[in-house]
C-alpha cells in the first residue's frame, strides 16, 4: 500500500512504528521500497555520502532534484521525502514555496523536509498552504553546523530543551505532518513525542519516538569517513563490496576472467567468411 503523509499520522494514532531510510539513486531506492520501509528520505546527506562534500551546506537544488527524481523512479510504496537544501528556503517565504514546488514537480517528491523551528514557521505555513506536505527537522540540524560549532547533541541544557519543545509544538501548529528529532536526549525526545499529535522520527533520539531513520550507507557499513554514536550497522556491505572488487581485480589481472562461459560465440565458417571478405 502506498505510504503518504496521511499514512504516517494514522500509524502514530495506531501506535505503529514508522521506518525510514535515506536513498539517493534508483537501484538503492528500489531495494529499500521492496523491503517494506515506510519512507525514503532523499537527504542532503548525499553531499557527504555521494558527492564527497565535507558537509551538507554545499548541496544545491539541482543536486536534490537530480537525485530525488532518480529515487522516485524506483519507488512504488514508500513515501519519498526530499530535503530542501541550505538557502533554498531561509531567505524568504517566496523562495521556500517556489523551491518546494520544484522538488515536487521536478524531483517527484511526496513531501519536503525543512530544518529549523520558530525561525522558519512562516515558510512552513506557506508551503503547507500550497498543498505540499512538510516534514520538520529539529535538534541537530546539519545545515546549521557552522552556527553550532560542530556536530553536537542538542537539548541538553534547560534553555535548549525548552526551545526544542516549543519548536516541535510550533511546527505541529504550522501544519507539519511529522518531525525528525536528531541527536536529542532520549528522555526529551520521548516527552516531545508524547506531547504532540504528529509523528516524530528519531535519528539519535532513542526508542521513544514514533519512528526511526538512518542513512543507508551508515547502517550497511558502506560509509567509513565517520560513524555517529546512534548508528547500528545491520550488515557489513562495505566489506563485502571491497572483497568483491579485490576478487575482480585479481581475476582480471590473472587473465582468469572472463572465462569460457562468459563469452559470446560465432560459427567458425561465419568468422572465416567475414575475414576473407575483408
Amino acid at each position: 500500500m502506498k505510504n503518504t503523509s496521511v499514512t504516517f499520522k494514522e500509524m502514530k494514532k495506531k501506535g505503529e512504528k514508522i521506518s525510514m531510510l535515506t536513498a539517493y539513486d534508483y537501484s538503492t531506492a528500489k531495494l529499500i521500497d521492496e523491503s517494506g520501509i515506510n519512507g525514503i528520505l532523499v537527504g542532503d546527506s548525499l553531499g557527504n555520502v555521494m558527492l564527497g562534500y565535507p558537509d551538507t551546506v554545499s548541496v544545491t537544488m539541482e543536486d536534490m532534484i537530480h537525485h530525488g527524481a532518480a529515487v522516485a523512479r524506483g519507488v512504488k510504496d514508500s513515501l519519498v521525502v526530499i530535503d530542501m537544501p541550505f538557502m533554498s528556503y531561509q531567505a524568504s517565504v517566496y523562495d521556500a514555496v517556489i523551491n518546494a514546488g520544484r522538488l515536487m514537480k521536478e524531483g517527484r517528491a511526496g513531501a519536503v523536509k525543512l530544518e529549523g523551528g520558530e525561525e522558519i514557521i512562516p515558510q512552513v505555513q506557506a508551503i503547507v498552504k500550497a498543498s505540499i506536505p512538510v516534514m520538520g527537522h529539529i535538534g541537530l540540524t546539519p545545515q546549521s553546523i557552522n552556527a553550532f560549532g560542530g556536530y553536537k547533541a542538542q537539548g541538553r541544557d534547560i534553555a535548549s530543551a525548552k526551545k526544542l519543545i516549543k519548536d516541535a509544538k510550533l511546527l505541529e501548529e504550522a501544519g507539519c505532518f511529522a518531525i525528525v528529532l536528531e541527536c536529542v536526549p532520549a528522555e526529551l525526545a520521548a516527552y516531545v513525542t508524547e506531547n504532540i499529535s504528529i509523528p516524530t522520527i528519531g535519528i539519535g533520539g532513542g526508542a521513544g519516538t514514533d519512528g526511526q531513520i538512518l542513512v543507508y550507507a551508515d547502517m550497511l557499513a558502506m560509509f567509513s569517513d565517520y560513524k555517529p554514536k546512534f548508528v547500528k550497522q545491520f550488515a557489513n556491505v562495505g566489506e563485502a563490496m571491497r572483497e568483491g572488487f579485490k576478487a575482480y581485480d585479481n581475476e582480471v589481472k590473472a587473465g582468469t576472467y572472463p572465462a569460457e562461459e562468459h563469452n559470446y560465440t560465432i560459427a567458425a565458417e561465419v568468422l572465416e567468411a567475414a575475414v576473407k571478405g575483408e
